[in-house]
């Protein structure tokens, strides 16, 4: 690397680097595309690499996809919309992306995840876990949105831990589809 401009590299070299890329962490195919793409000294060596990658099973959209969005859920608590936004930041394909998360999220009451959410982020506890003013509310509903739940679902949870929890019935937007996030 000579002055701050990567070398481009031949097919062999090629594959290693994408091997090296993956052995950091896990990569979508369109992910690896964009980073080989850059380095590559002709353009039909990327197209090479991905498909040797793949015949030898080290690169798998669907298996990328399926152990991102558990692990977001497992390990984040993430809703839907945001593990299929990221995914799709990751330049997974949109049908795949929709197929695993309902796959993913099929059994998890999203409600209960959101209330789990609440209580580990501001440590409230069943018996006093109220939020003190509206503005914390309002602060936990956006941070809510942001970690990919549906906004009705929000509010009916944040109903439970709202001193007043009538202020929340006169704004209630629709909500969200993954496709909207």
């Amino acid at each position: 690397m000579a002055d701050g401009v990567a070398r481009l590299l031949d097919e062999p070299a090629l594959l290693a680097y994408a091997v090296k890329l993956l052995a950091g962490r896990a990569h979508s195919t369109g992910e690896l595309r964009e980073k080989l793409r850059r380095r590559a000294e002709q353009a039909t060596a990327v197209d090479v690499v991905l498909a040797r990658l793949k015949e030898n099973g080290y690169l798998d959209d669907q298996k990328f996809a399926e152990n991102f969005a558990s692990a977001r859920l497992a390990n984040d608590k993430f809703g839907k919309a945001r593990v299929a936004r990221d995914l799709r930041q990751r330049r997974v394909a949109p049908s795949l992306v929709e197929r695993t998360v309902r796959k993913v999220y099929q059994d998890v009451n999203e409600e209960s995840l959101i209330e789990q959410w609440v209580r580990r982020k501001y440590r409230l506890t069943p018996r006093d876990g109220l939020f003190e003013d509206d503005k914390d509310m309002a602060a936990a509903y956006r941070r809510l949105l942001r970690a990919g739940f549906r906004s009705g679902e929000i509010l009916r949870v944040l109903k439970r831990f709202a001193r007043n929890p009538e202020l929340l019935d006169a704004f209630d937007p629709p909500d969200e589809t993954i496709e909207g996030n």
